[in-house]
This record gives structure tokens, sequence and C-alpha cells, in this order.
């Protein structure tokens, strides 16, 4: 966005002020070397900016400071005389990392204070980064250029509609599995998420729940798409980054689907608007392996404030990336319609919706099962689950796996044999027949 005037002038001072320590006499000087020469307001200005962000001047954004600027009566007089304020010199500060939140000041993140370190930990070069992060490339009416960072594929769901798989090309790939194993996976989500996380799976997920008076599920709608870059760039602020560096993440694992491939012949009609709105508004793309993990952590508040709910109804909560599960005795039961109405709230006042027609409420005696493990007495494979995977595992040795991968999964592989482990701890003897058609697969390296 193209600065006016006023707005280059202001942000300049800005950054001279806070170009060094917080003290009113320091200030002054380095305004002095911006305008090239002091003047009365600025004393003024410099004890009312100290005294307003000391307390938290190495993270203070530029944009606060000169807003205060622009509203200080000295600085406005100065800007209406004949001779307005001019930038004799430009001071900023040295970018600086700063410490994440107390919770997480053990974990060991790694440190990336300009774009220049951030590119050498990519192992890219600088002017590669800014092609990667370039946030305005792609242009609404075209669609699969060799320009563009991603491929995609619709895959059509049992209702009519589709979900569109967003998969990013090979070196992008790359950047954003560094980004994965270097940086995400080692800050933790909330303790109630099962999906994405190592030492976790479907039956942690599942187990909880087992035994108990109701299971209530909720699917949560588009979940991926529901996570704009503003809420990634917010996350990596918060981890430390500065604004530079977490712009160029949030660009680099953030996508925006063209308005052309959105009205391809295999989408065109089996969309909802707003769920198009979703994809042409920069946000986690689905078959990218940093989303599941950027999902998780900028979901945290939705956790935070679900679990608080399950346990003010005396309930159990988890997650399992889209999918939250709730049980609890007879006094759940009794209020499963308020647990609806407060679920779907707290989820759209944190930026998601609820799916309602596929919210399940399971009461004991009928059949409670979650992610494919039945629940009503104990953890156990679901036949569905069973009948769906070994036709999976059956297709993959007769027509090869790629065919069976319609999810776009990075890994099928790994996919594939962590569902049979799962299945083994559910059901020995089911998991050891459907870990004998695994180990039939033809796999091409």
């Amino acid at each position: 966005m193209r600065l006016s005037s006023l707005q280059h002038v202001t942000y300049a001072i800005a950054d001279a002020m806070l170009a060094g320590p917080a003290e009113p006499d320091s200030i002054v000087e380095r305004m002095t070397r911006c305008l090239g020469g002091r003047s009365e307001w600025m004393r003024g200005l410099a004890r009312k900016v100290a005294k307003r962000f000391g307390a938290r001047w190495d993270s203070v954004d530029r944009k606060e400071v000169s807003m205060v600027i622009a509203g200080t009566a000295g600085f406005v007089a100065a800007w209406q005389s004949d001779i307005r304020p001019v930038i004799a010199q430009v001071l900023r500060r040295p970018p600086t990392q700063q410490p994440p939140p107390p919770s997480l000041r053990e974990v060991a993140l790694p440190q990336l204070p300009t774009l220049g370190d951030l590119a050498s930990w990519l192992e890219v070069e600088p002017a590669d980064l800014e092609w990667f992060a370039d946030r305005w490339r792609v242009m609404p009416q075209s669609a699969g250029t060799p320009l563009h960072h991603y491929s995609y594929k619709a895959i059509e769901k049992r209702d009519g509609r589709c979900r569109l798989i967003e998969m990013p090309k090979s070196r992008l790939r790359s950047m954003q599995r560094k980004i994965l194993h270097g940086l995400l996976e080692r800050v933790p989500p909330h303790d109630c998420v099962h999906g994405f996380r190592k030492g976790r799976n479907t039956v942690t997920y599942a187990a909880p729940h087992a035994g108990k008076a109701v299971v209530v599920r909720f699917d949560l709608a588009d979940f991926f798409a529901s996570v704009h870059a503003p809420r990634v760039h917010a996350l990596l602020r918060t981890l430390g980054y500065p604004q530079e560096v977490a712009r160029a993440l949030t660009a680099v694992c953030t996508n925006r689907v063209p308005s052309a491939r959105l009205l391809a012949a295999d989408v065109r009609g089996k969309m909802e608007w707003q769920e198009r709105q979703r994809y042409r508004t920069r946000h986690l793309p689905q078959g990218a392996p940093t989303s599941p993990a950027f999902a998780n952590l900028c979901a945290f508040r939705l956790d935070l404030r679900l679990a608080g709910l399950a346990r003010a109804l005396g309930a159990t909560y988890t997650r399992y990336a889209d999918d939250l599960a709730f049980s609890g005795d007879e006094d759940l039961a009794r209020v499963v319609e308020r647990l609806s109405i407060r679920v779907a709230a707290i989820a759209l006042e944190e930026g998601f919706s609820i799916q309602f027609r596929k919210t399940r409420v399971m009461r004991r005696g009928a059949r409670q099962h979650l992610a494919g493990v039945v629940v009503n007495q104990h953890p156990n494979l679901a036949r569905s689950e069973f009948d769906t995977l070994k036709a999976i595992l059956t297709n993959c040795v007769r027509h090869g796996a790629a065919s069976q991968n319609r999810a776009g999964h990075a890994d099928f592989r790994a996919h594939l044999q962590g569902r049979v482990a799962q299945a083994v701890m559910l059901n020995a003897a089911r998991g050891a027949k459907l870990k004998a058609i695994f180990e039939r697969i033809g796999w091409s390296e």
C-alpha cells in the first residue's frame, strides 16, 4: 500500500524513536538525527511515547507509535506550518527475535531475526525466498501455470460437493517440511489434541470416551481453509518472530486459490459461495505438510474454551483434526442441546463453524464410534473402518497405491501404515489380516 507523505514521515520518526533505548533524552537525540534538527515538541512526544510503550519497547510496532505521533499537538502544529518536518536520515532498530510466552520458554525455537537468517535456515537464496514468499504472485484470472507454487486436485464428497486439495510443488514442499520439523513440531498444541501429533492417534482420541452414557461428535467445516493468514502471522509473532520474518513464513505456508481454478469444471457448482471465498482468501492449504500443525496451534483458544466447557459440564473433550468429541454421564445426556448451542457459539467466535448435519449424538445402547473406533465398552475397531481400510489396501495391491491416495497425503505409505498399526492395537485378529494385505503392496520409489 502506498503511504501518504504524512504516514511516511510519522513512520520514519517512529522507526527512529524505536531504534534505541526507551529513554526520553536518547529518543530526542535519534529524532533530531532523523529530522536534521531539534524542535520544541520533540521532548514532550519522547516522554509520552516512552511512558506509554516503555514496558514493551522491544516488541511495540511502529504503527502504534506513528499513530501517537500523528495525534500529538506539537507535531500536528509543525506539520501544518509553512516548514513541515522532513526526513534527513532513516534510523531503524536492528531486528531481534523476542522470547516466546513464559509457557514456551523451554521450547528450543530456531533463532531467525532477519530474512537472511530465514533464507539460510531454509537453505535457499534470499531471492528464492522472496519469490516463494511473494503474497501477490497468484493472479485471480489465471491458474495452473508454471509460475504457481501449487497444483490442485478436486475430490468429490459423498454429498456431491467437493474438497480441493492444494499440493505444493517440490521446492516449496521441501521448505514447508523444514518449517514443520524444525519449528512447528517443537511447539505443543493443547493437550486435548490427538490428530497430527507424535504419540497420539485415533485410538488415544477415542479411548477417553469409552463406556460413557452419551458420546457427542461435532465436525468443523473447512478446518484448514478457515485458518487465514492473519491468524498464522499472529501465532508466529506470539512465538517471538519479527514482523518481516513472520510475514515471510506466513506467505510460504499459506495459499490463495486463483478464481479460474474455482470455476473449473471439476469444482463449479460443487462448492457453496462461502467455501469459495475461504479458498480465495490466503489460508492454510489442505495438502501442505505445515497445515495440520499450524491449524492445531491456531485452534489453541478454541480447544482451551471447549475443554473449559467440558469441565463445567463434568464431561470429557478431545479433538482429532476437525472432529470434536464430548462424552459424559446421564447429566450430560440431559443437556446435549445446550452443549450443541455452546459449542457452535464458541467455534463461531474463534473463527470456525460447525457442520450440524454431521453432528452425532450416540447414547448408551446404540453404537458409539469415533474415527473408526467403537467406544461402547472399550476401544475396538469398527467393522466399517475394517471394511473401508481393507478395500483401500486391496485396491492398492491391484491398481497401485497412487490410485487410492485421493486425499493427497504427502506420505501415503506412512499414512496407511499408521492406520494398519492402529487396527492391530484395537483388534489383533482383524489387524493381522490388514497387515498381511499391506505387505503385498508394491511401492514405487
